[in-house]
């Protein structure tokens, strides 16, 4: 296993109202981790649209231990912790540490590979199935279709919005008194 972590600063815009770092900042840089990782291993966007494959996120959860607050440094590792036998499949696990080493939160990130003119899942090729390997984890566990199908929230469809006859402007109290 190789070690690949990114390194950043934290900005006055990537923290939240409790001045420490915003969810929606843990996403980007779990992406912008994944993004520099791929451009590294030579298989950033210019090869990918060559190939004609992108990387797709499924479902991502994390954990939080400490927090992390404007001004500091923190690197966001990468680490491959679960591939189908195809590689069509994948999970990168990701950690926050504080320069000294401190632990502040994990992020597994699931997704697949698909065929960007087709829109389905696809094997990769073998440039990225060499990185795929060479970035596994000590327990990377091989995943399946059934994983995804095991995903914990299924999509459930509902009437048209625009059809429910839902959207009435009410008017609030101080607007009825006038």
């Amino acid at each position: 296993m190789s070690d690949f972590h990114y390194k950043f600063e934290v900005r006055w815009s990537d923290i939240d109202a409790n001045r420490h770092l915003a969810n929606s900042s843990y996403v980007e840089y779990c992406a912008q981790t994944r993004m520099a990782f791929m451009n590294q291993e030579q298989i950033g966007l210019a090869q990918l649209s060559r190939w004609g494959v992108g990387p797709v996120i499924l479902h991502e959860r994390y954990s939080f231990f400490k927090e992390i607050l404007a001004d500091q440094t923190v690197f966001v590792t990468l680490e491959v912790s679960g591939s189908s036998e195809d590689a069509s499949i994948y999970q990168f696990t990701h950690k926050f540490y504080l320069p000294e080493g401190t632990h502040c939160a994990t992020s597994e990130a699931t997704g697949v590979w698909i065929d960007t003119m087709l829109r389905k899942a696809t094997t990769p090729p073998e440039d990225i199935l060499e990185v795929m390997d060479k970035f596994k984890g000590e327990n990377c566990k091989v995943l399946t279709k059934e994983d995804l199908r095991n995903l914990p929230f299924k999509p459930e469809n509902v009437e048209a919005f625009h059809k429910r006859n839902t959207f009435t402007w009410k008017k609030n109290k101080d607007e009825e008194s006038e």
